[in-house]
């Protein structure tokens, strides 16, 4: 196998030739056909997560196709198209896990993070936590799923039912969550980097009713915000932007600290709220949720070779929709 591989903090990936990997029992060996590029790989990069042990393979949007099943694997199959996700294993056992609240386990794995991705041609998974794709759809367009729309999809639900959605960050998440809105019937509004004009007028695309900075106030209030960006200051901007007992979800892993915000935009039962990771259940309920509303995902394609150049475009703020790479 081939892999792209980060050795230290903030150390450019390098391209390695491995020996193939061999599941172990309950797991599988993943052929990769795409892997989507997360901002949470650049947060592992740049060491910005804790407890990352080198060397390690980022990418956790994988979409590809089992070549080697381990001992005890049954309800999967060699050539079997699957996703695999950031959650990548739950302890089964502690309080969380035993609630329903796996996303909170206290001994989780994550794909990517602390156990190798696929930024590579071959990973090996956890079969429990793999997601059968079927035969519908382009490999490099359902990639951006498996994370971007799996957290868009939980921080969506989190943020109520409210009919008047804000969008702050209008990237991989934004734009795949905004159409499972809108299939939704709700009105969405999307605040960018002031001057990106690419990712407004995509929104606009989409069918968002409004597009502007995230400095400017929306024509009307939101019954909730969802803040991809990780950037801590966009919260007192959201909180501006909700109605009384409205919602601002912070839906990234990492975010920069919040600044101190005058309490009377927080009172009137306003809240703030992090999504914390996924369960599977999202996933099913997503892929499901997705299917239905005909998702399409803006991409852009790069070799596996040129990942460096994408985590680098990301960081810039300089694609528009999702980056993909392919072995």
């Amino acid at each position: 196998m081939y892999a792209m591989v980060l050795s230290a903090r903030g150390a450019p990936l390098t391209f390695e030739q491995r020996p193939d990997p061999i599941p172990g029992p309950g797991e599988v060996r993943v052929r990769v056909s795409a892997c989507g590029v997360c901002r949470t790989d650049l947060h592992v990069v740049d060491g910005e997560l804790p407890g990352i042990r080198y060397p390690i393979i980022p990418g956790h949007e994988v979409v590809g196709r089992i070549d080697a099943l381990g001992a005890g694997v049954d309800h999967l199959d060699l050539g079997m198209r699957v996703g695999v996700p950031w959650l990548g294993f739950t302890c089964g056992e502690c309080l969380y896990c035993r609630a329903g609240k796996e996303n909170l386990c206290d001994r989780p794995e994550f794909t990517g993070y602390t156990r190798d991705g696929g930024f590579a041609s071959h990973l090996v998974a956890d079969a429990r936590y793999c997601f059968a794709l079927g035969e519908h759809g382009e490999d490099t367009a359902l990639s951006p799923l498996l994370c971007a729309g799996l957290i868009g999809w939980r921080s969506l639900v989190m943020a109520g039912d409210g009919r008047t959605i804000g969008i702050y960050g209008f990237g991989a998440a934004g734009h795949i969550v905004a159409q499972v809105a809108l299939a939704q019937g709700r009105t969405v509004y999307a605040f960018t980097r002031r001057g990106d004009q690419e990712a407004q007028q995509l929104a606009l695309s989409l069918g968002a009713d409004w597009a502007g900075a995230s400095e400017d106030i929306p024509p009307t209030e939101l019954d909730a915000a969802i803040i991809y960006a990780p950037v801590g200051a966009l919260v007192p901007l959201a909180l501006r932007s909700v109605r009384k007992g409205g919602r601002v979800v912070c839906a990234g892993i990492h975010m920069s600290d919040i600044p101190t915000l005058p309490y009377h935009i927080l009172w009137g039962e306003r809240q703030i709220m992090s999504v914390a990771n996924l369960t599977r259940k999202d996933g099913f309920d997503f892929l499901a949720a997705a299917a239905k509303a005909n998702i399409r995902t803006h991409t852009t394609v790069f070799p596996l070779a040129e990942a460096n150049e994408a985590l680098a475009r990301l960081r810039d703020g300089k694609l528009v929709g999702a980056a993909v790479l392919r072995p």
